[in-house]
């Protein structure tokens, strides 16, 4: 592959809903691989948020924001679009079990046809995130246990604050 087929820009695309340590890893992660990561905060149509869009987009500017080589973007539509609106040619996917690979490998089978010039990576999650999802985060939230192990400090806040723990 020549160097002018090669990729400097990745879109990360996901709910974020909340971002999680997990997300972080893979963007870190990803950074060593791309010169810059496009984070996509997507309107799942499928997955009812806790979060409205600009809670999440405030969080992502919270942790990211100070970052030159992540860009942080909302979006509505299909991913493959916005990858060839922002010059991306890779969309990073994480995989925590083979629940997340089924899902994933059949919306790659259906991205690689609507888009066989973007190549989808899949990333596998750190041991340390293995069993950690935004849904069993909130469930922890919502009967007051600690999340401080699983998201970055503003979003622990968002989490109480939205979530009924009222602690400061």
């Amino acid at each position: 592959m020549s160097n002018s087929q090669r990729s400097a820009m990745a879109l990360f695309p996901a709910s974020f809903d909340p971002l999680t340590n997990g997300h972080l890893d893979l963007i870190r992660r990803a950074g060593r691989i791309f010169d810059e990561i496009v984070v996509a905060v997507t309107k799942n149509v499928g997955k009812e948020c806790t979060f409205t869009l600009d809670e999440r987009l405030e969080m992502l500017h919270e942790v990211l924001g100070s970052d030159p080589g992540i860009q942080v973007h909302a979006f509505d539509g299909l991913v493959v679009n916005l990858a060839r609106e922002t010059g991306a040619r890779t969309i990073i996917r994480g995989l925590r079990a083979m629940s997340d690979f089924e899902y994933e490998f059949e919306m790659a089978l259906m991205n690689r046809h609507l888009a066989p010039d973007i190549e989808i990576l899949f990333m596998m999650a750190s041991l340390n995130c293995l069993y950690v999802s935004s849904s069993r985060l909130k469930e922890l939230a919502r009967f007051g246990a600690e999340v401080d192990d699983f998201v970055p400090p503003v979003v622990a806040q968002f989490l109480r604050r939205k979530l009924g723990d009222a602690r400061p």
